[in-house]
């Protein structure tokens, strides 16, 4: 009922839609939390994130679809917004609030290492490279190129996957100390109520979307008599269908689980890009659709100064309030240049 009433769209203010985002946004977490007290790491995070990137991914195919030339850059704004929220703002946030109720706190730095190297690999060679090509003018990429780009990326993201999943699955593990320290041994759920809990969690993620969408109009509205540029817009929606992961990562950090939290941003954060891209090239090449991939001058200084920066914080093992005050900090930069650019 609550889906019927979404795409009714016309019969929901804004305010109550708002409500029914946050309510949807609540429950998810509290399934996927479920299922990832069932099935284990890093299979529980690494679900959520799947699930949420493939809602998020038929939400952007939509609206290309249907938005013709005027979406061709919709695709880029989108994943470039994500990979920002996530590695400052929610990577930050997660590390801050573990810093000030435990003061340091540890992870498997082999696993997430491996995560940034590959997130460092499939943000050039699909958001920067496109702008140094010559076969296509301007930030595209020519047929040929768009073809074997999507094609690699997706192999890429297949081979993490099965690393973190299967051949080094332990290299994703949180540390059993911390595990022991924070008594998270419940009596995991049947595998009744952890079906029943993936079904809900399908429909919490895509009343997620649906609210998002049907939010985004009196955005667009908001932000046109602001005077704001548009692309605040996805940065406003991609914040939205991240909540979920969101709010899963800032309690597991808050519980003194940043491994846990650090698998679901960076896992979010690969799976956007590498089921994304290859999906929108796919498209584009289907129907030909336009679709320019590479980013302007001042996001791609931004998006460097976070692959270092993130390199950086994510490379001892250990993590301080001051390493999530910096990630905060480039996440407000960006956040304002995108609305003052």
């Amino acid at each position: 009922m609550l889906l019927v009433g979404i795409n009714a769209g016309a019969t929901l203010s804004p305010p109550l839609i708002g409500v029914g985002l946050i309510g949807a946004v609540l429950a998810a977490v509290h399934h996927a939390e479920l299922i990832a007290h069932r099935v284990g790491e890093p299979f529980g995070t690494f679900l959520l994130a799947i699930a949420v990137t493939i809602i998020e991914l038929g939400l952007i195919i939509t609206l290309m679809a249907s938005g013709g030339e005027s979406a061709a850059t919709l695709a880029r704004d989108t994943v470039f917004a994500a990979v920002m929220i996530i590695l400052n703002g929610l990577v930050g946030l997660c590390i801050l609030i573990g810093a000030v109720g435990h003061k340091e706190q540890v992870f498997q730095q082999t696993g997430v290492s491996a995560s940034l190297a590959t997130i460092c690999a499939l943000t050039v060679l699909t958001l920067v490279l496109p702008n140094f090509t010559t076969s296509e003018p301007g930030p595209v990429y020519a047929p040929s190129q768009l073809g074997f780009v999507a094609v690699v990326s997706f192999l890429l993201y297949i081979t993490f996957v099965a690393v973190q999943t299967v051949r080094h699955r332990d290299y994703f593990l949180p540390d059993l100390a911390v595990i022991a320290n924070n008594e998270i041994h419940a009596e995991p759920p049947s595998n009744g109520v952890t079906l029943i809990s993936a079904v809900l969690l399908i429909s919490c993620l895509g009343a997620v979307v649906l609210l998002a969408k049907a939010l985004a109009p009196p955005i667009e509205r908001a932000v046109a008599a602001a005077g704001a540029p548009i692309a605040i817009v996805g940065v406003i929606i991609a914040g939205l269908v991240l909540l979920p992961e969101s709010v899963a990562a800032v309690r597991a950090a808050h519980a003194n689980r940043l491994q846990t939290s650090l698998n679901l941003g960076l896992g979010s954060a690969l799976a956007t890009i590498g089921l994304t891209i290859p999906a929108v090239a796919a498209l584009s090449l289907a129907i030909g659709l336009p679709i320019a991939l590479g980013l302007d001058v001042k996001s791609a200084v931004l998006l460097f100064l976070t692959l270092v920066v993130s390199t950086l914080t994510l490379g001892t093992g250990r993590t301080t309030v001051l390493q999530g005050a910096v990630h905060l900090v480039i996440f407000a930069v960006y956040l304002f240049t995108t609305v003052v650019p």
